[in-house]
């Protein structure tokens, strides 16, 4: 979230955040991070999504949008958010510019420890970052205008320079 602030700024972009899709379901569960979630909950958070991509669409199919999500390679759910985003960026003849933001084990769990994350109901459970980071890669939608970034160490305003200039590189290979 902080290095789509700081790139929205830059592109002049929304941003949709995933947890302002996910919260609303999550609020009514009392999620506290750490029980495990009800069968079928992501259902639910699906349909919001798609209902918020539905109306960008319909509504703001010029503007420019950065939606956060944490996809995981191999899960399902994930792989139908990115295709419920591109389907949309599609729909708006918009350039869709997937970003990888990899990090180092350690440094995500200093970061998943901070207990500001709680307020936003992110999971602040370290031992299960640690053990999502061991098991699983960040998603890899194989899309040609992807960008992987490391951001162990980097800055975030580092972080979104990087990703404006790949997204202004994209931009004029298609105009070319």
């Amino acid at each position: 979230m902080t290095i789509a602030q700081e790139l929205s700024a830059m592109v002049s972009a929304k941003i949709v955040d995933n947890h302002w899709i996910n919260n609303p379901i999550l609020r009514l569960l009392d999620e506290d991070g750490t029980a495990a979630l009800p069968k079928g909950v992501w259902e639910f958070t699906g349909r919001v999504r798609q209902t918020v991509l539905d109306a960008i669409t319909a509504y703001a199919p010029s503007a420019n949008f950065i939606f956060t999500h944490a996809g995981l390679e191999g899960d399902e759910r994930s792989l139908l958010t990115f295709q419920q985003i591109a389907n949309a960026a599609e729909a708006c003849d918009a350039v869709l510019v997937p970003v990888r933001l990899l990090c180092d084990e350690e440094e995500l769990a200093r970061r998943v420890s901070n207990p500001v994350r709680r307020e936003k109901l992110k999971s602040t459970d370290v031992a299960a970052s640690r053990n999502r980071s061991r098991k699983a890669q960040v998603l890899d939608p194989l899309h040609p205008n992807t960008l992987v970034l490391d951001v162990t160490s980097a800055s975030p305003e580092k972080t979104a320079t990087a990703i404006q200039d790949h997204i202004l590189k994209v931009l004029a290979d298609r105009s070319a």
